[in-house]
């Protein structure tokens, strides 16, 4: 093996867990924490690379999901899954550091980021950390182009409009990804008709799979029976 392929060559993961893309290729993946557009404006600590990993259990799942929407031009976009803790202890850092708003008017314009752990958008502990946990949407086949966000591009609030926030190649869920604000929330009941109904499919879709939700954010989902319950993991994704 020459020294490029050993640097190449996938991580070696703790038992249980899985490259999503092992499971399924199919499934889209968008790792936001691995770049920069994010609410913090920067590559999150832990992230090392820009791939997906999770246990098996919860891929295998995902990988259910995928085979029942396929046949109706759907495809899952996984934006997070597996979060070591060191990319959340960085968070708590950020979150405290009041001098820090780089990208408070796309992704926190009506909120203090020091309350987002108490109004459940972020926590010192996190269910992702445990492996079981994914942030994903809905993605229509044939896929349509992503565009790229490059630091210094202009931000704009992730509760507006499909169309006037960043664009997003998903079906319309009512917010960016990520969009800390009632907005957000799964059962708001003042979005336009389409996004809740985007919101009721994937949600029934996750729960049919075996997955919960939560009340704050449309994209979070935790496999109910996830094999590690207690256990809160802190190595890279690479």
């Amino acid at each position: 093996m020459t020294t490029t392929q050993a640097a190449l060559r996938p991580r070696a993961l703790p038992e249980g867990f899985v490259y999503l893309a092992d499971i399924d290729p199919t499934i889209l993946s968008e790792v936001r924490y691995a770049g920069c557009h994010n609410f913090v404006g920067r590559p999150v600590p832990g992230y090392n690379a820009p791939v997906i990993l999770m246990t098996e259990a919860a891929a295998l799942a995902l990988k259910a999901v995928q085979a029942e929407i396929a046949p109706y031009n759907l495809t899952l976009k996984v934006y997070d899954a597996y979060r070591p803790q060191e990319a959340v202890d960085s968070w708590v850092r950020w979150a405290e550091d009041q001098s820090d708003h780089l990208m408070k008017a796309e992704f926190y314009p009506e909120v203090n980021k020091k309350d987002l752990f108490e109004l459940g958008f972020i926590g010192k502990r996190s269910s992702h950390t445990r492996g079981s946990t994914v942030d994903l949407t809905l993605v229509p086949l044939p896929v349509p182009p992503q565009p790229s966000w490059k630091p210094g591009d202009p931000l704009v609030s992730g509760k507006l409009p499909k169309g006037q926030r960043f664009a997003d190649n998903a079906i319309d869920m009512g917010t960016g990804f990520d969009f800390f604000g009632d907005e957000s929330h799964p059962q708001n009941e003042a979005l336009p008709l389409e996004a809740r109904c985007n919101r009721l499919l994937l949600q029934t879709l996750m729960a049919k799979h075996g997955f919960r939700g939560i009340t704050t954010e449309w994209w979070h989902f935790t496999l109910i029976e996830e094999p590690y319950p207690d256990t809160y993991f802190n190595f890279p994704v690479e």
